[in-house]
């Protein structure tokens, strides 16, 4: 394979297979680098290697275990992480329910699943006290989540209440047949009315905890956009994910030179009266897993979006 690409990250197992010419790395450096789940310390990965939840090539090893090239690296979080994780009476905007699928207009704010050291006021909370069942192919950490958005990204999310609908959800995505589209305003002019950016995403070398478009340990990452409304030093930007890397679009318009406006992380330190990026997942769109019939669902941005583009329009 030309990447370090993992597999789906079905239940709460990951795996890798190692690269060509990306050998080398410690297996606990490895996996740091590479778990897509955040919040989890490089000390409590070596924990978990030692406890013998982390395999190469179906065997266990010590924490200062080199990969090599062809390896295949597997990590099983154990549950008992996940032991603490109960039901909370948090509001829900309910956008559609039924027996299988359930989607959310989720706030800002609002974390989607729990994380080690993070196990109240999420998503998952929620909806574990809204729903009598999820599915539990992710496992007690993410019952139900299918995709994420970040915790100050607002708008729609889909959740799994049956192993059925996981599965036909999860496949969906896998295939990018899943409509989302997603409003964001940015900084600067876009100077093209439309465009795709095609640029592999991966962690920062420098700073695990970001993401960055690089050539080393990424995986592709493809984001359609097209300009809504120029505001002046700022443009409103319809955009379509065709992959769902973390942090996509936000690292992907920091790639292009036009960061979220209100992005704490990727964008600038001058920026418009927003606790986190202007970005909002509008469209979600969808082929129901039971009945075959074709979703699709819309919301209108939040109030402090509005506001701060109806500001701009003033000005």
């Amino acid at each position: 394979m030309d990447s370090n690409q993992p597999f789906e990250d079905n239940a709460d197992i990951s795996e890798w297979i190692i690269a060509q010419g990306q050998g080398g790395d410690r297996v606990d450096k490895f996996i740091a680098e590479h778990l897509d789940i955040g919040g989890v310390s490089r000390t409590q990965i070596q924990e978990w290697i030692k406890a013998g939840a982390a395999q190469v090539n179906g065997q266990a090893v010590k924490t200062n275990y080199k990969v090599n090239e062809g390896d295949r690296v597997t990590l099983t979080i154990p549950e008992a992480e996940s032991a603490d994780i109960e039901p909370e009476d948090i509001p829900l905007e309910v956008v559609y329910e039924d027996a299988d699928v359930i989607v959310i207009n989720k706030p800002r704010g609002m974390v989607v699943h729990p994380a080690p050291g993070h196990s109240s006021g999420t998503v998952v909370n929620a909806l574990m006290h809204h729903c009598k069942d999820l599915s539990g192919i992710n496992g007690l950490l993410r019952p139900g989540i299918v995709h994420r958005i970040d915790k100050d990204t607002t708008g729609l999310l889909m959740a799994a209440k049956n192993d059925l609908a996981h599965v036909s959800l999860a496949e969906q995505l896998k295939e990018h047949s899943v409509t989302r589209k997603y409003i964001a305003l940015v900084h600067g002019n876009v100077p093209h009315d439309q465009g795709t950016i095609d640029a592999p995403i991966g962690r920062d070398t420098n700073d695990r905890k970001l993401f960055t478009v690089t050539s080393h340990n990424s995986k592709p990452a493809v984001t359609h956009f097209k300009v809504v409304e120029r505001l002046g030093d700022y443009t409103l930007l319809e955009l379509q994910l065709e992959t769902g890397r973390t942090h996509q679009i936000r690292v992907h318009m920091k790639y292009i030179g036009h960061p979220m406006a209100g992005d704490p992380v990727y964008g600038r330190n001058k920026t418009v009266a927003l606790d986190g990026q202007a970005l909002h997942a509008a469209v979600l769109g969808f082929t129901h897993p039971r009945s075959g019939e074709r979703l699709q669902f819309e919301v209108p941005l939040p109030a402090d979006m509005e506001h701060v583009l109806n500001s701009l329009r003033l000005r």
